[in-house]
């Protein structure tokens, strides 16, 4: 192992753990102010849901984002923690029955197959309200400004407009498969939509330049073209040992993925395009960027 993916590795590990922590203490049972109570069950659903293993890639990208631009450690990391909040409710959601139907999540029950669809539901709900609590909440170190450019750009890329919206086209997709622009749609809203924000994130906490949000949101738009990509080539050649849940079923629902379009060559070409497309973007910041262009080596190569 070369001595720059020691070096990510190592980050990437790191900002897990201190993710996790925040998460745990964050759903802890203790009661916050302007709160009533914080029934047992539920919370416990969510602190499950949240904290069931996974690599923490997003809120990795806000903080790395963030510290390229000499932005708030701190804060950069309770915005990566409300970013794995929206994340985790939305796999709870889609695990659902009336929804992706899947009962295992990283190796382990989903939410709904460990506690109930009602629990689930209701944990989901209330960890994409939390993430706007994290964000808001006078522990997050930030302008109001800040926060306001965050709690808009986080909801823009959560909502109708993106993850649930691609959501519902994916659904849509089961039906009637999609032409190659509407999947690249479908994938940049479901999937892309977060990845974008996390990198964007960073400089918005940094309070960086008009110019450094749009180069780092680009950025976060190939990571997120590719992370897609190389999950479709994963959902056709792991296995659900490896990946820690179902594979195949995109192919066996009938949904369109580009790699069925074009095939493994073409898709594979594409992919280290993508990384090449990312690492240009952040050529101007020099050394400073190498750990980010480690992660988008890291979202093409992954095995799960």
């Amino acid at each position: 192992m070369d001595a720059k993916r020691e070096t990510f590795e190592t980050r990437l590990k790191n900002s897990a753990a201190e993710i996790e922590a925040l998460l745990d203490l964050l759903l802890s049972p203790a009661v916050l102010s302007d709160e009533i109570a914080r029934p047992d069950l539920l919370r416990s659903a969510m602190h499950y849901a949240v904290l069931n293993g996974g690599k923490r890639l997003r809120p990795f990208l806000v903080v790395e984002s963030a510290a390229l631009l000499g932005g708030n450690r701190q804060a950069a990391l309770r915005v990566g923690a409300a970013l794995e909040c929206i994340h985790c409710y939305s796999l709870v959601h889609d695990d659902l029955p009336a929804m992706d139907d899947d009962d295992l999540r990283r190796g382990k029950p989903t939410a709904h197959i460990k506690f109930d669809e009602a629990t689930a539901i209701l944990a989901g709900d209330s960890l994409l309200t939390y993430a706007f609590d994290i964000i808001a909440a006078p522990e997050t170190d930030l302008p109001d400004r800040s926060k306001t450019e965050l709690v808009l750009a986080i909801a823009r890329a959560a909502g109708l407009g993106g993850m649930a919206g691609g959501q519902a086209l994916d659904l849509a997709a089961e039906k009637q498969a999609p032409d190659e622009a509407g999947i690249i749609r479908l994938q940049a809203m479901k999937t892309g939509a977060l990845i974008r924000f996390a990198c964007e994130a960073g400089a918005i906490i940094a309070g960086a330049s008009a110019e450094d949000r749009q180069r780092l949101r680009r950025f976060g738009e190939k990571i997120g073209l590719a992370f897609q990509l190389a999950d479709d080539i994963l959902d056709l050649i792991s296995d659900i040992k490896t990946m820690g849940k179902a594979t195949g079923k995109d192919a066996a629902r009938g949904k369109g993925t580009l790699v069925a379009l074009h095939g493994m060559e073409w898709a594979e070409k594409r992919l280290r395009q993508h990384v090449e497309d990312a690492e240009e973007l952040l050529a101007p910041y020099g050394e400073r960027a190498a750990v980010l262009i480690a992660t988008a080596l890291f979202v093409a190569e992954r095995k799960n």
